[in-house]
């Protein structure tokens, strides 16, 4: 893949963290200079630590343990053995229990950066499946520690975040993967292949779409404050973000939908669905972003939405560019707050018109990519594929494979071979899935501005015109939280 010349940011000093010991964590700052775990050698069975334990964090520990990693260390704000037999029956816990039960010696942590600095150079590699707002603070650390970094998508909250994961990446040559797990599927791969090959032309445009979000969105004001239970570190649980006095709607699910925290069902589902079409137009960093939508308030995503992406012409795309349009949500819900939930009024999800599917049923989420000579009609949850063609494919020339595939169509196991040296890197590697973020944050920023046209400098970093959407852009941390160069 063409490097995103956006990617590319000037040469900074070393990066230092706050002291992670819990007497100096307040008042200093030290920089990290151990010997990096990739410059130890070959691996053949690299220790990991899985930083958030629950749901995804569950899945993507247990999948890497069988991809070959050594588990050596968990670190959750939840502490599964400070829970009472009432709170251990609870259904959203019930994960981050079992995580700490399947693996009984490893050390654990309610903070990174103590476990960074107690484990020391013991961790080869570390996963991250936190909420949005921690997915910089831990893969960043990592990094400057020589850790090799599987981290959940949205890449990271904000841009600035994810341009900067790109460049550490490049500079400490560690091996990275972003956690959309259909990126190492073979049929999304061929489809690429297909597409940068011409078989239906160079591309117009592209549609993805979501039934999500599922969880609440469009809540004007934060639920009432709660006792924070005993087994939940919530200082930490905030962490760099703003605070907010802890209530059971905020965690451990709902994050998602505040703009502090989470990145909404764009920022969860987008990194999933519009992933293939954007991988085989490689376009860049788009021009011009809009959005639409219905429920969004200042503090929590819509109900539901359009984003549409323009991207200047490139290889592979239409000579007067290539557009990308993204829905999301039901098109009749609505947030109750007696309930903290969305209320749906009828099963009608935000998609395009049905026209584009020639007479193919909606499923809850797709993608529909269409060039000058046909268009391509995927989901990523599933080998199949369809192909419109206006000439047909009579003498076309199938092109040979150009990109490698993942052993076992494994994500977990392309990162462990890419540790390993048994491949050079993970296809969705943090060179790749930086500048994907981007994208993808940009409509979260549009989100916040609805029906504004945003113009985007990708080489300033910066909406044109819009000098108070920098904080969008690169937010402040809270304190003991600084990124310091």
């Amino acid at each position: 893949m063409k490097k995103d010349p956006s990617v590319s940011s000037p040469n900074l000093t070393r990066r230092q963290f706050s002291k992670v010991s819990a007497a100096a964590i307040a008042s200093s700052a030290f920089s990290f200079n151990v010997l990096a775990s990739n410059a130890r050698g070959n691996l053949t069975k690299p220790t990991v630590v899985g930083i958030g334990t629950g749901g995804k964090g569950r899945v993507d520990i247990t999948s890497s343990d069988k991809a070959g990693f050594q588990v050596i260390g968990l670190v959750d704000t939840a502490d599964a053995t400070k829970m009472t037999a009432a709170e251990r029956g609870e259904r959203r816990l019930k994960s981050v229990i079992e995580t700490r039960e399947q693996y009984p010696d490893a050390a654990f942590f309610t903070d990174y950066r103590e476990m960074y600095e107690k484990l020391g150079d013991k961790v080869d590699a570390v996963i991250v499946s936190t909420p949005d707002h921690h997915h910089f603070h831990a893969s960043a650390m990592a990094i400057e520690l020589g850790k090799h970094v599987y981290c959940q998508k949205p890449l990271t909250h904000g841009i600035w975040e994810a341009r900067e994961l790109a460049r550490l990446t490049k500079k400490h040559g560690v091996k990275t993967q972003m956690g959309n797990q259909a990126h190492a599927n073979d049929h999304m791969r061929r489809c690429v292949e297909l597409i940068r090959a011409g078989l239906i032309g160079p591309v117009r445009e592209a549609h993805s779409w979501t039934n999500r979000p599922i969880w609440p969105q469009g809540f004007a004001k934060p639920p009432a404050a709660e006792k924070t239970p005993k087994w939940l570190d919530w200082k930490q649980w905030v962490g760099p973000a703003p605070k907010v006095e802890y209530n059971a709607n905020i965690a451990p699910f709902a994050w998602r939908g505040w703009w502090d925290y989470g990145t909404g069902a764009l920022g969860d589902m987008a990194c999933h669905i519009m992933d293939m079409a954007y991988w085989a137009v490689d376009p860049g960093s788009p021009a011009r972003i809009t959005a639409q939508q219905a429920g969004a308030t200042a503090i929590s995503p819509p109900v539901n939405s359009k984003v549409l992406w323009e991207f200047p012409a490139n290889e592979y795309s239409y000579r007067k560019g290539f557009k990308f349009q993204w829905y999301d949500g039901y098109v009749d819900a609505e947030f109750d707050r007696e309930t903290w939930s969305l209320i749906k009024h009828s099963e009608e999800y935000n998609h395009p018109d049905t026209k584009l599917l020639d007479g193919l049923p909606f499923q809850q989420f797709g993608c529909v990519v269409i060039g000058e000579d046909g268009k391509l009609i995927f989901n990523r949850k599933h080998g199949k594929w369809f192909l419109r063609s206006h000439s047909g494919v009579d003498g076309y020339e199938w092109p040979d494979q150009t990109i490698a595939r993942a052993r076992d169509q494994d994500p977990y196991k392309e990162w462990f071979d890419a540790i390993t040296g048994k491949i050079d890197e993970a296809e969705s590697h943090f060179g790749q899935a930086g500048p994907f973020a981007e994208t993808v944050l940009l409509g979260v920023i549009a989100q916040q501005n609805p029906n504004e046209t945003l113009e985007w400098d990708a080489k300033k970093m910066e909406v044109k015109g819009r000098p108070d959407l920098k904080s969008l852009v690169q937010r402040e941390y809270a304190k003991g939280w600084k990124y310091k160069a």
